[in-house]
């Protein structure tokens, strides 16, 4: 145990972002480098090092937290990282991303603020790259067989990464010009910067995992023709298919996917566009969609010189603490949340919904019309005389995704087949009903977080490497069925 009065010397402190006004003027993280070193001892102390440590059961990954904690007090950061590393293949994404369910199920937050999780976890990563102790781990030997994982996005690179250590020959498919999926033009900047990706791709570069950029598996290449080339293939490739809004003026010129809009921002930082193509300069922004996706257009707007950013969300305003009847610990609550984007201005309505669009002589949506709803013996209902309209230039709709891509061919060239949820089914080792094809991530499970896809990634690994070799020392940390610890 780090400090066995730590969680009663220490109050909870987070890392400091930096100020608004300086932020907004780059696509830099938002938080004050190495500002977390300094503090980063004392948060690792409050871990109490409990005797069952639910922290274990909210991370889908089953992180050593504990232990890594008491490595971080000690700054021994060598051992911290061979922990952290020991569950999770990249845990500079998720130290940035994550929404920590972790640190809802920390004991501490019984009755306290719980630990820094996320930030200590951060921490140990960022001075595990600074220090070198993260290098390539090479296998000793070649298993002959090969294995090619459609998809590159953390599901996709995690089972890779293992594979490749368990000696296969790998090669990732990915759609877009560059590696990282979703992680790649779907988290802006501000949130992660592309570097850390880059700098994992060259590790897995150097480990013997090849991939395959521009090529998307259904269109540029068949899913049969993928199969006769590989002993095993792992599909990764998300749950893409947004969810629409199927309401008039919907085909007005300014109403964009969430999707359509992110990666253009981040195609700039990346040096393709000197402009996006879709640019919310001088635009009074709508985003429909009170998530973590509709929070990155918020901030991706701000920075881009929004006249006005309003985000809507039809459901009512969480609670801003846990509900210890409904939502009790150590349950994943549904909070208000405030991010980085929303502390930089704008205005968040909930509880009403999108009637239609009206749009100019043109063709470009100009206004978006509301109505205020509410739950009617268990349903949504509008209430009437509450309708209006507000300005809008710019409409993104971040409204999540219903599951994995059908128009590319993908799952009908495999003979696929899905579940009642629409995503491709599996078995209990991640295997579909076509022998030797597995499917990982969101395009199983549905979408979820980071931290369940490179926990899919490991586990599915585990039943690749099992049908290739007859057996396995892989870990497998999740099962298809498992689910988050929620009410």
């Amino acid at each position: 145990m780090a400090d066995p009065k730590g969680f009663l010397n220490h109050g909870r402190e987070v890392a400091k972002s930096r100020p608004v006004e300086e932020r907004l003027k780059d696509w830099n993280e938002v938080y004050v480098p190495g500002s977390l070193l300094p503090i980063i001892g004392k948060q690792a102390s409050r871990c109490m090092d409990c005797g069952i440590p639910f922290c274990h059961n909210g991370c889908p990954l089953g992180n050593l937290i504990p232990e890594w904690n008491d490595f971080a007090y000690r700054e021994d950061w060598s051992a911290a990282s061979e922990r952290l590393h020991a569950t999770n293949n990249f845990p500079e994404f998720t130290g940035r991303l994550c929404p920590a369910p972790c640190e809802s199920a920390c004991v501490l937050g019984i009755n306290q603020p719980p630990v820094t999780i996320k930030n200590v976890e951060v921490s140990i990563i960022d001075k595990a790259w600074e220090t070198g102790d993260v290098a390539p781990q090479i296998p000793e030997r070649l298993s002959g067989k090969t294995v090619a994982v459609i998809g590159s996005g953390p599901a996709g690179l995690a089972a890779a990464q293992q594979l490749t250590r368990a000696g296969h020959t790998v090669a990732v498919y990915e759609r877009a010009d560059r590696v990282g999926g979703l992680l790649r033009y779907g988290i802006p900047e501000f949130k992660m910067e592309k570097r850390h990706i880059n700098r994992r791709i060259e590790q897995m570069r150097a480990e013997g995992t090849r991939f395959r950029t521009g090529i998307e598996i259904g269109r540029d290449l068949k899913g049969t023709d993928l199969k006769k080339r590989y002993d095993a293939i792992v599909i990764a490739a998300g749950a893409t298919t947004a969810r629409d809004l199927p309401v008039p003026g919907r085909e007005l010129k300014g109403v964009y996917q969430a999707m359509e809009y992110l990666p253009l921002a981040n195609k700039v930082q990346e040096g393709d566009f000197v402009t996006p193509p879709i640019s919310a300069e001088g635009k009074h922004v709508v985003v429909i969609g009170g998530g973590d996706t509709g929070a990155d257009c918020v901030g991706t707007a701000h920075r881009q010189g929004a006249a006005s950013v309003t985000q809507l969300e039809i459901m009512p305003r969480p609670n801003e603490e846990r509900n210890p009847v409904a939502q009790p610990w150590p349950t994943f609550p549904m909070l208000y949340k405030v991010t980085s984007a929303h502390e930089e201005g704008g205005e968040r309505v909930y509880s009403v919904s999108t009637t239609h669009f009206e749009g100019d002589e043109d063709g470009n949506v100009q206004w978006l019309h509301l109505t205020e709803v509410e739950f009617v013996e268990g349903k949504l209902t509008q209430k009437p005389g509450t309708e209006r309209k507000i300005p809008a230039q710019l409409v993104t709709l971040a409204m999540g995704f219903t599951g994995t891509d059908r128009e590319n061919g993908l799952v009908e060239q495999f003979g696929l087949e899905l579940d009642e949820r629409g995503n491709i089914a599996r078995d209990a080792d991640f295997r579909t009903n076509v022998p030797g094809v597995y499917v990982a991530g969101d395009a199983g499970r549905g979408q979820s977080l980071i931290v369940w896809a490179i926990a899919e990634g490991r586990s599915a690994a585990r039943g690749v490497d099992r049908f290739l070799t007859g057996a396995s020392d892989l870990p497998a940390p999740i099962r298809p069925t498992d689910r988050s610890l929620m009410v």
